[in-house]
């Protein structure tokens, strides 16, 4: 099948995402057009929850297997969007729309892709493709939920917008809440141990902070307070102050290893991790799907945002069509040639690799 017939249907499988609402943990009717897809192509398939998988026809337990994944679920549109979020529609080359940039144009190229590949002989790699759901919310029934159930994985390829460049690092995140403790009082009385002042100290602890060991690809571990909340009424000295913190953590660190000095060192009274699931993720240079990738003049970088990357523990790479910096935008939009450059990028890499 010629890849310029496949672009043009993935395009316009990504017009009817587009127009179909698949918030995260609502994402049944865009499931069954992916499933649509897949039943054209006479591509077997199974669904878990809405969770779409499938692997090529040949599929060999003996050989290695790449995992394609992109997601189908959506943020919901900010108030500033001019345009209908929900109306697929096309000016200036460039495609308008909800999910258009953040996921559904590496949803469709991947889809395209994995096509294009399904029925051919003697790959050097098995190819399992999941559209998964709830990536937007790290929700638990998403590609996390699936890991389980489809083949092992030896290395993945994420679609996610990187403008077709190899991010090869993906920082991880922990949020932790911390308290800084106090004795509670009336404000007319004196207080030497007052919560709010206590935070004081605690604050730029946090802000001078810096964690040893850097990262080549993702630089250092970012650690930032965004939250804080105390008291209730103008005349009580409050008994504790809460925080939030978030932590960007590189490949240099586990999740856990960031939780054991925060607990040995912070100067908080408590603090806790949320989760500790959302892992960084990297690819060794020297991986094929790497060099292949530089060879194509490709760029590689490490990537401060967070994907169903930090869902896997095998090495994967995040490459797709679109713009990050589009992603959850009012009037989000990706460029049809994009589209284009990314079915014509991925088929180009799986020919050096898997071929």
């Amino acid at each position: 099948m010629s890849i310029k017939k496949l672009t043009e249907n993935a395009i316009s499988l990504l017009k009817k995402l587009i127009e179909t609402q698949s918030f995260s943990e609502e994402e049944e009717n865009t499931a069954l057009l992916i499933e649509g897809w897949f039943s054209e192509y006479q591509i077997s398939f199974k669904r878990t929850k809405n969770n779409i998988w499938a692997t090529n026809k040949y599929f060999d337990e003996s050989k290695p297997t790449l995992l394609l994944n992109s997601h189908h679920d959506t943020v919901r549109p900010n108030s500033k969007y001019t345009n209908d979020p929900f109306e697929a529609f096309v000016k200036d080359g460039k495609l308008f729309g909800l999910g258009s940039n953040d996921a559904g144009g590496c949803l469709v190229s991947l889809m395209a892709t994995f096509t294009k590949f399904y029925d051919d002989e003697n790959l050097k790699y098995n190819l399992v493709i999941v559209a998964s759901a709830e990536e937007e919310n790290s929700g638990q029934n998403g590609l996390n939920s699936m890991l389980p159930i489809i083949p092992h994985i030896d290395v993945a390829i994420i679609g996610e917008p990187t403008l077709m460049n190899l991010a090869v690092a993906e920082k991880g995140l922990v949020v932790f809440d911390a308290v800084i403790d106090g004795t509670p009082s009336h404000a007319a009385h004196p207080n030497d141990n007052n919560s709010i002042y206590n935070t004081i100290e605690v604050l730029q602890w946090f802000k001078d902070f810096k964690f040893d060991k850097s990262s080549d690809a993702l630089g250092d571990v970012k650690m930032t307070v965004t939250q804080i909340n105390a008291g209730s009424q103008h005349n009580v000295v409050p008994g504790h102050v809460d925080l939030v913190i978030d932590v960007r953590v590189n490949d240099a660190y586990s999740n856990q290893e960031i939780d054991n000095i925060l607990q040995e060192q912070s100067p908080c009274s408590k603090i806790a991790p949320r989760s500790l699931r959302l892992n960084s993720s990297s690819i060794s240079l020297n991986h094929d799907l790497v060099k292949a990738g530089i060879a194509m003049g490709r760029e590689t970088y490490g990537s401060p945002t967070l994907s169903d990357q930090s869902a896997l523990s095998c090495q994967s790479l995040k490459l797709g069509p679109g713009d990050s910096t589009r992603s959850h935008s009012a009037n989000e939009f990706i460029y049809l040639a994009e589209i284009q450059e990314g079915i014509q990028i991925y088929v180009e890499l799986l020919n050096k690799v898997i071929v």
